[in-house]
C-alpha cells in the first residue's frame, strides 16, 4: 500500500452535487468540432501509426470509499489534494494536439469533482480531441450531463464493482449511485453518447455470469474489465493491498478465464480484446507473449503535477508535460505489467502501427523492410480484435 493510502486523517466531508455551485453548468451554445473525414485518419495512420490516447488525471480528489483503491476519501490525507488549473490543461490540450492524441480521458480521484471539467472538455473538443470521461456516476445530475453533452463529449466509461446495487454501493460508499448511472446511461444513449461500464476484476463478484443481466438493467450495452492491481510505482493510486483484488498466480489466470467465458457465452460485448486475455493469461504463467505494449509511444498517463508517464505502472516519468514532443517517445516492446487500458488498445492498434512502419520504410527505399511489417502474422490476429470490437470502437 502506498504511503498515501495509509493515512489515518479524518475523511474529509463527501462530495455531492449540492455542494457543487450551479454556475459551473450554466447552459452554452454546442461546441463546435473541427471536421475530420476518413481520409485524414488513413493518413494519420500512415504517417505515425494513427491517433494516440492520454489519461490525464486532473486531480487526485474523490468522493467515493472504494475498498480497493488509494483515492478512497476515508483513505487519502486532505492536505495532499491537488487538482490541475484549468490553463494548465488548456496547455495540455494544445501539447496534445501537437503530439497526436487523438482521444483524452478524464480520470482522477473523481473528474467531476474540478470545477472546471466541463470547460476541459469543451476546449478538447474545439481542438479536436475526443474527450472522454471515466467517473464513479456519483456527481451526475441532469445539468451537468446536458452541458457535457452540448461540450462535445464523445464517450463515458462509469465503475462498476459487483453484480447487485447492494454490494456495489458499500464498496463505493455512494447511496443510490446505481440509480444515477441508470439515469446517466438513459440520457447520453439518447443523446447518441457512447457509455460503457468498466468492472474491477475482485472478489465482490462472486458470479461473472450474473454480470451481463445487471449491467442491462443499469442500462449498460457494453463493459471493459480493469484487471485488479496491488502495485503502482507511478503516481497513480488506483490500488490496493485489499484482500479485494489479491491473488494467487492461478487464481489470477481462472479470473481471466471466466471473462472469456462470459464474453463468448452471455453475449453480452466485452470490450477486452479475447487475445489481450489470452495475452495477460501468457504474462501471468511466464510465457512468451505475443504483443509489447505501446505505453509510452502511443498511449499516456499524465498526473495532477503535469508529469507525464508511459503508463501508471512506471516509477519514472518520460518527462513534464511541456517538455514532450516526439525525442521523448519510448518504444521498446515493454510487457512488464497487465494494466488493460494501456494493454488492450496496444494489441487493436498494432497493425496501424505496422501500416505506418512499412509506409515510412517504403518512402526510404526499403522494400525488404516494409515487407517484414507487412507480412508479420500478428497483423492478422490485430485486425481479428479490432473486428470483435468494432461495435464498441466506431461508436467512440
Amino acid at each position: 500500500m502506498s504511503a498515501v493510502a495509509e493515512q489515518t486523517a479524518p475523511a474529509p466531508a463527501p462530495i455531492t452535487p449540492a455542494a457543487m455551485p450551479n454556475s459551473r453548468w450554466e447552459p452554452l451554445p454546442p461546441v463546435r468540432r473541427p471536421a475530420k473525414g476518413k481520409w485524414q485518419l488513413f493518413k494519420e495512420v500512415l504517417d505515425h501509426g494513427g491517433p494516440g490516447y492520454l489519461q490525464f488525471a486532473i486531480t487526485n480528489i474523490c468522493n467515493a470509499d472504494c475498498g480497493f483503491c488509494g483515492f478512497a476519501r476515508s483513505q487519502f490525507d486532505p492536505k495532499a489534494r491537488k487538482s490541475v488549473t484549468l490553463q494548465e490543461a488548456k496547455d495540455v490540450i494544445d501539447i496534445c494536439v501537437k503530439n497526436h492524441i487523438g482521444y483524452l480521458l478524464f480520470v482522477g480521484g473523481e473528474p467531476m469533482a474540478h470545477k472546471d471539467l466541463r470547460h476541459m472538455v469543451r476546449y478538447a473538443a474545439e481542438r479536436g480531441i475526443n474527450p472522454m470521461i471515466c467517473t464513479n456516476g456519483g456527481l451526475w445530475s441532469e445539468e451537468n450531463m446536458r452541458c457535457l453533452v452540448d461540450d462535445g463529449l464523445s464517450s463515458v466509461i462509469m465503475s462498476i464493482d459487483a453484480h447487485d446495487i447492494a454490494r456495489h454501493e458499500q464498496n463505493r460508499g455512494l447511496k443510490d449511485v446505481c440509480a444515477k448511472i441508470k439515469r446517466a446511461n438513459e440520457f447520453f444513449q439518447q443523446a447518441g453518447i457512447q457509455t460503457t461500464a468498466s468492472i474491477t476484476a475482485s472478489r465482490l463478484i462472486e458470479d461473472y455470469d450474473q454480470l451481463p443481466a445487471f449491467l442491462e438493467s443499469l442500462g449498460f450495452k457494453s463493459c471493459t474489465f480493469s484487471y485488479p492491481l496491488t502495485a503502482l510505482e507511478s503516481s497513480y493510486l488506483s490500488f490496493s493491498e485489499s484482500n479485494l483484488v489479491s491473488y494467487t498466480t492461478d487464481e489470477l489466470i481462472e479470473v481471466f478465464e471466466k471473462i472469456k467465458r462470459m464474453k463468448a457465452k452471455s453475449g453480452f460485448p466485452v470490450v477486452n480484446p479475447t487475445e489481450s486475455l489470452n495475452e495477460m493469461q501468457r504474462h501471468l504463467r511466464k510465457e512468451k507473449e505475443a504483443f509489447g505494449c505501446l505505453g509510452g509511444h502511443k498511449y499516456f498517463y499524465l498526473d495532477w503535477k503535469l508529469d507525464l508517464y508511459r503508463c501508471h505502472y512506471w516509477e519514472k516519468p518520460m518527462c513534464n508535460i511541456y517538455d514532450f514532443d516526439s525525442s521523448k517517445l519510448i518504444r521498446d516492446g515493454c510487457q512488464r505489467c497487465m494494466i488493460d487500458c494501456y494493454r488492450d488498445p496496444s494489441i487493436l492498434q498494432h497493425v496501424a502501427i505496422n501500416a505506418s512502419d512499412a509506409w515510412q520504410a517504403v518512402k526510404k527505399g526499403r522494400l525488404v523492410k516494409a515487407a517484414k511489417h507487412i507480412a508479420d502474422p500478428r497483423n492478422a490476429t490485430s485486425i481479428r480484435a479490432v473486428m470483435e470490437d468494432w461495435q464498441w470502437i466506431g461508436k467512440v
